[in-house]
């Protein structure tokens, strides 16, 4: 930590463009596991699968109804709905760049794209499905997607871990380079504002990127307690320590309130705001993490200069070509 912490230091005394080469744009491509390359077959299966409501118990619920990926990878709700007009009691994360998470989740509960994709299945709230047994059942009475699985595995072995696999693999096809930020990293000096560069002076001069740092602004794997300063006015406003975090899943009270770092990626377009999406605009956001995690009140202006700046995170978006799921003609799938 106090390595970073004097790298922020250093950032804030130097130049603009100084500032700009000592960080990093975002990678074309997503690293991917030895035992799960992608192939065409195998992402254009993890795609019809992530868009597939069948694979909720009520089949009106899948991966995309949360994590749209035709706007920023998510649903722009406080609390996702699942089946049965169900709410959670988190936001969801954007599934944009969310290959070069270290953990997924908010409580960081999944190691891979793999794991994450497996949970909201089966979970009650969510999908619904009462086992992935169920769930092969389902997809093995649909021949189209018995030829799917063929060509994507070489096998018509329709399995959990062949169906994660292949929503993984398309998972990590959802990447958003050549944002202005990434562009003026990379040596375009015009590609920002001078408002955006003074938002990003601030940024590194408060210490944002003690945590949010990296090329997908996540910190390297990192948890970090949420919010680190009492205050009063904001915790009855938004109630965030409503929540454990990451002592949900591990039980023990040293965890409580830990957070996996979330993407600053794409942040403009995935109000509302926080774990549990009170916060509904991104110049609110900016004041409450300057207070509560900085313990600093910031200006108007400055303020202002940080949301320019994190205007300047949304990247290049690939074109989603929706797939044709394969039907079920003359009869229903349950």
């Amino acid at each position: 930590m106090f390595k970073i912490r004097s790298l922020v230091t250093a950032l804030a005394l130097i130049s603009s463009i100084s500032v700009a080469s000592a960080w990093e744009a975002l990678p074309t491509e997503a690293p991917e596991p030895a035992d799960n390359k992608a192939t065409e077959a195998k992402i254009e299966l993890g795609k019809m699968l992530y868009h597939d409501p069948r694979l909720s118990s009520t089949g009106t619920v899948s991966c995309s109804s949360c994590h749209n990926t035709m706007l920023g990878g998510e649903d722009n709700r406080p609390n996702s709905m699942g089946v049965n007009g169900q709410t959670g009691g988190r936001s969801a994360p954007t599934v944009w760049n969310a290959a070069f998470n270290a953990v997924q989740f908010w409580d960081g509960r999944a190691a891979s794209l793999e794991d994450q994709a497996a949970g909201p299945v089966t979970n009650p709230i969510e999908m619904g499905m009462k086992s992935w047994d169920d769930v092969v059942a389902r997809l093995e009475s649909i021949e189209g997607y018995q030829k799917a699985f063929d060509a994507a595995f070489g096998s018509v072995l329709i399995s959990k871990d062949n169906a994660t696999k292949a929503i993984a693999a398309y998972e990590r096809t959802l990447i958003t380079p050549n944002s202005p930020y990434d562009k003026y990293v990379s040596g375009d000096s015009s590609a920002l504002t001078a408002q955006q560069v003074r938002g990003m002076e601030k940024m590194a001069e408060l210490g944002c990127t003690g945590c949010h740092i990296g090329p997908a602004f996540n910190g390297p794997g990192m948890f970090q307690k949420f919010p680190i300063n009492d205050n009063a006015f904001f915790a009855a406003k938004y109630n965030f320590k409503k929540d454990q975090g990451r002592a949900e899943v591990t039980k023990k009270q040293e965890d409580a309130h830990l957070w996996k770092v979330p993407t600053l990626r794409n942040i403009a377009l995935t109000a509302p705001y926080f774990h549990n999406g009170s916060v509904k605009t991104l110049d609110e956001a900016v004041k409450v993490m300057a207070k509560l995690q900085l313990d600093k009140t910031l200006t108007k202006e400055e303020i202002a200069d940080i949301v320019a700046f994190l205007n300047g995170l949304t990247g290049e978006f690939p074109q989603q070509k929706m797939p044709v799921l394969p039907g079920t003609p003359g009869s229903t799938f349950n």
